[in-house]
């Protein structure tokens, strides 16, 4: 390790900053000059921008036979998107969540999240399973601005509504629109810093490339949503800070993982430890997001807190089966973080249809 590789890090991470501040600020104005709800921009433009470092790490590794860090840079992204991001996010302000994210973005969040389980249950994402994942992402994308174009349900349209059209004038839209570009180069070059200075330190460290997918290089490719959420939930731009992470959620795996199967030579190989914990903890993640976001449509401090807990959580078992994979541990983590995780969505649960009947009943 070199003085040279620690600076890399820093000055990485000083690009991120600087470009998170340029893409929340850009992005907002555009959005209500255009007329477009900030959760559209944060689930397209925002969400696609940030998802850029995943998308060429992935496709670098896929080219190169490195399946293990593609797969499990989607895998480990996803999962510290929800419970790192969002809990980071929570906790520094409650996250107001829209209600087009409860009703159509979550869900398919959670759709695409069980493809991957089904797609993988044979040990590979091969290039068809990768073809109709990138069909699935456009599709997704082009529904998503027609959608919100001719909005029906009187609660969005009033969401959409607030953000009016601002008028903007030819030379401030086009300084916005650099100023939007050069935040995503910042981004995606701070994160490509990052990431090659944290992934020489763990090979020098004999981590395996699931795990280095996992954890290294999974957190360093969600540095850009951590730091666009983190800005836009200060600037009290939940919109963008909330559809930022289900929309990158929702890229990395139809186009991230599809676009790697497509031109990975031997596909992106499933291993059987990815089928029996890391992809299911991603889909129960993502299944979490749903009661937690509907309870009072936002994100409470103490739901941050949770969020960011089980994250801790979820590391900490990485790290303990990394060094000790027989460790008594890691069943008793598993003895006790399983059976709450189940209580607690049985008991989200109960308490949406709660104020479902509540709701329907003061309506009638």
């Amino acid at each position: 390790m070199t003085i040279w590789t620690v600076a890399a890090l820093i000055f990485g991470l000083v690009l991120l900053v600087g470009g998170a501040e340029a893409l929340v600020k850009s992005a907002s104005k555009l959005a209500a000059t255009a007329g477009i709800s900030p959760l559209v921009i944060g689930l397209t433009v925002v969400a696609f921008g940030t998802s850029a470092p995943e998308l060429a790490v992935s496709l670098q590794a896929g080219m190169s036979n490195q399946a293990d860090i593609a797969l499990g840079n989607v895998v480990g992204s996803n999962i510290c998107n929800v419970l790192l991001i969002l809990g980071i996010s929570a906790l520094i302000m409650p996250l107001a969540v829209a209600q087009q994210l409860i009703r159509l973005d979550v869900p398919i969040m959670i759709g695409v999240s069980g493809l991957v389980m089904l797609f993988g249950w044979d040990g590979q994402i091969g290039r068809s399973d990768g073809v109709i994942l990138c069909l699935g992402g456009i599709g997704y994308t082009l529904f998503l601005l027609y959608q919100s174009r001719l909005e029906k349900d009187p609660i969005v349209q009033d969401e959409y509504a607030q953000f009016g059209t601002r008028s903007l004038s030819l030379k401030e839209i086009g300084l916005n629109g650099a100023l939007l570009l050069g935040g995503l180069a910042m981004l995606i070059g701070g994160s490509q810093l990052l990431i090659n200075s944290a992934v020489t330190i763990a090979t020098l460290l004999g981590a395996s490339q699931l795990m280095i997918g996992l954890t290294v290089v999974a957190i360093g490719t969600s540095l850009p949503e951590l730091a666009t959420s983190i800005t836009a939930s200060i600037r009290g731009e939940s919109d963008i800070a909330v559809g930022n992470v289900v929309g990158s959620n929702i890229f990395n795996i139809l186009i991230v993982l599809g676009l790697t199967g497509v031109v990975s030579p031997a596909g992106v190989a499933v291993p059987p430890a990815a089928i029996a914990f890391d992809i299911p903890v991603m889909l129960a993640v993502a299944m979490l997001c749903l009661p937690i976001c509907f309870t009072g449509s936002k994100i409470s401090r103490r739901e941050g807190g949770l969020l960011l807990g089980y994250y801790l959580l979820y590391t900490g078992y990485l790290a303990a089966h990394a060094t000790n994979p027989n460790s008594l541990w890691l069943e008793k983590i598993s003895m006790v973080a399983v059976p709450l995780t189940l209580l607690l969505l049985v008991l989200l649960s109960w308490h949406v249809r709660k104020s479902m009947l509540l709701t329907h009943h003061r309506q009638s």
